[in-house]
């Protein structure tokens, strides 16, 4: 919304609410962590934000804890989709922190609303504006705690996240513990005048680290990588999901050349997500605030064999064109390209690794009596071990995921801790091709058997633009060679054995055709959809690495050629306003109910507030 429309709105909405005695409109009190309404309570009832922030929640699958849509903030309605639909509420709201909220009856807000003119036209235009907002990243919090778990300050850490942020032209505030006394009214103004609010409390700060963790959105803990987690509960915030909705950053310092001790302190803090960063780096203080502007890029790469050489070609298109690259993930061998970002390798390393485990080495050439597999897998565990170690996933630079199929339960398995050569291990195994894995009695087999683009997973841990490398609708089987397979004796002497016979190729080709409903929601999910076609490369042929990668970076080019301004501005150039005469349906999606329950959120440019003295 434009301020203007805002205050048209706001202005309104008062009137109406606070016209004394003439309008039954009541006021009461929430502390943070309670619940205004819960989705599919009757909507009979606007609310108004007077003070606080309230969060929006959704149950999209029965059996998970409630998603987060977005914040409410002071001045803006609540409820008012459903409650002008008469439909029930399909959204929670939650206080985020202690607030107070104004309340009118449906029928008395219909009787006032016919002095105001206006303001049905503006509640139109909100509901329309959260709408597309919630479509893209808009209404994500924008007010965050820093809370410190060492001995050390944050404080520098914290004012170099917020010099990256407004360096990419946002308006951002830090404010310490001299705010403690400070009215509840002060740190709305503050809020509302600036684009990002950061809060930071040190060690020795726990009653404002208390108050902190109530104030904001979204917390961050911050520890310090080889030391241990305080021996005393640390604050969470008070929504629903709070665990979720509070991350973890483990600094190290600059000598560390890698991070360690990661999930001691995940099983410690419990966080949703949790980060790397070196002290004192300032492309990691940018990386965290890319997470927090909603600015962050994820880049998701699906399986496909020897074509999914193309995610390098990706990734070289990438690095030219400056794109940050701050979280990474996939199925089968697209999750162990990604790999390589995550492990901090360079493209050259990652070229050099991926040359040596997979082009020169024929991976897949222990063939056997096909008991479990037609591979033993020894020289792929062999490979892995050289390649990780014994690395923890938790410990790698980016955050990372890989995802493979848990045949015990036929669901997805998304691998984000434990020991990686294990994780990768069952993500390539391609039913038929490489025996399964068995992690905690479970079976698991390559991830591309029902996930073979994971965006949806990607999503959840990042708000930001998505980019999809999606090699699903590439022909990896030569038709020629399944009508004329060669005989025994051709593939013992042209050396074409170690490929594996052409069942090889029908095996792996199956493992990624993953459904049609099922890829085409995930290719929905990305903002940037990467489909690169390796013509003539086998989906079994080690050896093709130049064509595929060429493919996959020219495709990149083209798709980022194509826009018309930064990747990482993808999911916030939504227009502010709809055009008059626009059809309301038409602009918003046609939003289900309460869809808009989302606030809209705009790039505010204000003075910055000062401290409270």
């Amino acid at each position: 919304m434009s301020p203007a429309r805002s205050n048209r709105l706001s202005d309104a909405l008062h009137r109406i609410f606070e016209s004394g005695g003439n309008t039954p409109a009541s006021w009461f009190a929430l502390t943070g962590g309670e619940t205004l309404f819960a989705e599919g309570d009757p909507a009979d009832t606007l609310y108004l934000l007077r003070s606080g922030r309230l969060g929006v929640f959704r149950h999209e699958q029965n059996d998970q804890p409630p998603q987060f849509v977005g914040v409410i903030r002071p001045g803006e309605p609540a409820g008012e989709m459903a409650m002008l639909a008469g439909s029930p509420h399909t959204a929670g709201v939650v206080a985020l922190r202690d607030s107070e909220v104004l309340a009118l009856p449906r029928d008395a807000f219909f009787e006032a609303a016919r002095t105001e003119p206006d303001l049905m036209v503006e509640l139109s235009r909100l509901m329309i504006q959260r709408a597309r907002d919630r479509r893209s990243g808009g209404g994500e919090p924008s007010v965050f705690g820093f809370v410190s778990a060492r001995p050390r300050p944050i404080r520098a850490f914290v004012e170099r996240v917020a010099a990256a942020i407004e360096a990419d032209g946002f308006t951002c505030q830090v404010i310490d513990h001299s705010a403690l006394s400070s009215a509840a009214d002060w740190f709305s103004r503050v809020e509302d005048s600036h684009d990002f609010v950061l809060y930071v409390a040190e060690a020795d700060e726990p009653a404002w680290a208390a108050l902190c963790a109530r104030q904001v959105d979204r917390l961050f803990v911050v520890g310090q990588c080889l030391l241990a987690p305080p021996n005393r509960p640390l604050p969470h915030t008070g929504a629903p999901d709070a665990q979720r909705r509070t991350d973890l950053i483990l600094l190290r310092d600059p000598r560390m050349a890698r991070p360690h001790n990661t999930s001691v302190w995940i099983d410690a803090i419990q966080p949703g997500r949790w980060f790397q960063a070196m002290e004192g780096d300032a492309a990691d203080a940018e990386r965290i605030a890319r997470v927090i502007t909603g600015t962050a890029v994820g880049v998701v790469m699906s399986g496909g064999g020897a074509r999914a050489y193309a995610h390098i070609g990706a990734l070289k298109a990438l690095h030219e064109a400056k794109v940050p690259i701050d979280f990474v993930g996939g199925a089968s061998m697209g999750a162990v390209v990604a790999a390589g970002p995550a492990m901090g390798w360079s493209l050259e390393q990652l070229e050099d690794r991926i040359r040596r485990s997979f082009v020169d080495s024929d991976p897949l050439s222990d063939i056997t009596f096909p008991m479990l597999a037609m591979s033993r897998a020894k020289k792929v565990d062999r490979l892995l071990e050289a390649a990780y170690g014994d690395v923890d996933l938790a410990d790698l630079q980016l955050p990372f995921f890989a995802v493979s199929t848990n045949l015990t339960s036929g669901r997805i398995e998304i691998h984000r801790r434990g020991r990686m050569r294990r994780a990768m291990r069952a993500t390539i195994a391609i039913p038929g091709l490489l025996p399964p894995v068995v992690l905690d009695r479970q079976v698991l087999v390559d991830g591309a058997v029902l996930n073979n683009l994971p965006a949806e997973v990607m999503r959840q841990m990042n708000a930001g633009p998505v980019i999809g490398i999606d090699m699903s609708q590439a022909r990896g089987v030569d038709p020629h060679m399944i009508e004329h397979p060669p005989s025994i004796w051709r593939l013992l002497a042209t050396g074409a054995w170690r490929r594996g016979p052409p069942i090889v190729s029908i095996m792996m080709r199956s493992a990624t055709l993953t459904s049609d409903a099922e890829i085409e929601r995930s290719r929905a999910i990305v903002d940037i959809l990467v489909q690169p076609t390796p013509d003539g490369v086998d989906i079994r042929d080690w050896k093709a690495y130049a064509p595929a990668v060429d493919a996959g970076y020219r495709a990149t080019v083209a798709e980022l050629e194509a826009l018309d301004g930064p990747v990482t501005g993808l999911r916030r150039r939504q227009p502010a306003d709809v055009p008059s005469g626009t059809d309301a349906e038409t602009a918003a999606g046609s939003p289900r109910p309460d869809a808009a329950e989302t606030p809209a959120k705009g790039r505010r440019k204000a003075p910055k507030a000062s401290r409270p003295s």
